[in-house]
């Protein structure tokens, strides 16, 4: 018997990205693909649960192309084997993703955002989490905003990229993601930063980025924006590059503004998202691209692989941005609030704040599922 093909994530993606055409699809539950599936702009994606495969119903090929390749996808790869082989000896062309959506929730695609001589800027995009992280790198110093839990990936750029990470910082204390913050930092020996609002009453060894103004790296000064931008937490800080990038955390996304509801304080917290959108940020001028920590919509990746608009564009697109009277745009905000929480967050939270251990197993098992900090405002 012919032994299926499998395709790491990182080839599927190549697969994706090169416009060939495939079919991805999925043998996991209805409920479960739903939730959570692999996007891509041009990916033509199908769900047909496992156990239809094993009813021998001739009926479950009848939507399965013959001459476009087949991507079969489960949760760990082991199903997806199973029916990758059973197209396969009915002449489809098929693959199956080795270790399912598990490894794709691992999978992470750094892609150059800005570059000159004296400043680099990379974007390390999620895919499955739609998590962004950041490396601000000069003059072969570094520093890393947001890292996500598979340090690897930031010791691997670093070495590709010729710089030592001198500064993690984290702009708030997430909830849908384990931070690899305090990890990277103690690898590197780099110093970590979050605000001290995010984590009081921890025991986490921090650097407060309230007492700090402006982080150098290399030739360039990081700007903490020294209130912070309070409105997704109440210590979420954003950081700005020569008035040009602003990494903005969860505070303003490409597509709306973060969900201030995750305290249980939707109101309170929406108010600050009022006074950081409408006097902390409005002197920026409308040419300074937005970084953001998350992305809500596959959508939201430009042609050049990027996630980012510049404030212009977010404040003429976003009827949110534009709307200057506070009673209203506090209830807006607070009543856009989505009910779902993200997937397991007070474990995560607790993980990130160091008050739970957990093995590597078990972390990334706790952040299986979709990304869901972003609050989608349609203007």
């Amino acid at each position: 018997m012919e032994k299926v093909l499998s395709i790491t994530s990182e080839e599927l993606h190549r697969k994706m990205n090169s416009g060939e055409d495939i079919l991805i699809l999925d043998v996991r539950n209805e409920t479960d693909y739903n939730d959570w599936k692999i996007e891509g702009k041009k990916v033509r994606s199908m769900n047909i649960p496992y156990f239809n495969f094993l009813e021998e119903d001739e009926q479950v090929y009848a939507g399965l192309p013959k001459d476009t390749e087949i991507v079969v996808v489960c949760a760990k790869g082991g199903a997806s084997d199973y029916v990758a082989e059973m197209l396969m000896e009915k002449g489809y062309k098929t693959w199956s993703l080795k270790g399912g959506m598990l490894a794709w929730s691992q999978f992470y695609v750094p892609t150059t955002v800005y570059r000159d001589e004296k400043l680099k800027i990379i974007q390390i995009n999620r895919l499955a989490k739609g998590c962004l992280s950041y490396a601000v790198i000069s003059e072969g110093k570094g520093m890393i905003i947001d890292p996500n839990q598979k340090v690897d990936v930031y010791l691997d750029l670093a070495k590709q990229h010729h710089f030592k990470i001198e500064h993690v910082v984290d702009s708030h204390l997430h909830a849908d993601h384990i931070s690899g913050g305090l990890q990277l930092a103690e690898q590197t020996g780099a110093t970590y930063y979050i605000s001290s609002g995010e984590v009081k009453d921890t025991n986490l060894k921090f650097e407060p980025l309230d007492r700090h103004n402006r982080i150098r790296v290399g030739e360039i000064d990081v700007e903490v924006l020294a209130i912070p931008t309070p409105g997704h937490t109440p210590g979420s800080t954003s950081f700005l590059i020569n008035n040009r990038f602003l990494m903005s955390g969860d505070t303003i996304f490409v597509g709306g503004l973060g969900r201030p509801d995750l305290g249980g304080k939707a109101k309170e917290w929406a108010m600050d998202l009022y006074d950081t959108v409408f006097n902390k940020l409005s002197n920026l001028p409308d040419d300074c691209l937005v970084l953001p920590a998350h992305y809500a919509d596959i959508q939201e990746i430009n042609d050049n692989g990027i996630v980012g608009a510049t404030l212009g564009e977010i404040r003429g697109n976003n009827e949110i941005m534009r709307n200057a009277d506070k009673e209203s745009f506090t209830e807006q905000v607070a009543g856009a609030v989505s009910m779902e929480k993200p997937p397991n967050f007070e474990e995560i939270v607790a993980i990130n704040r160091g008050e739970l251990q957990v093995d590597a197993e078990k972390a990334i098992e706790l952040e299986i599922g979709p990304n869901r900090c972003a609050v989608h405002h349609h203007g």
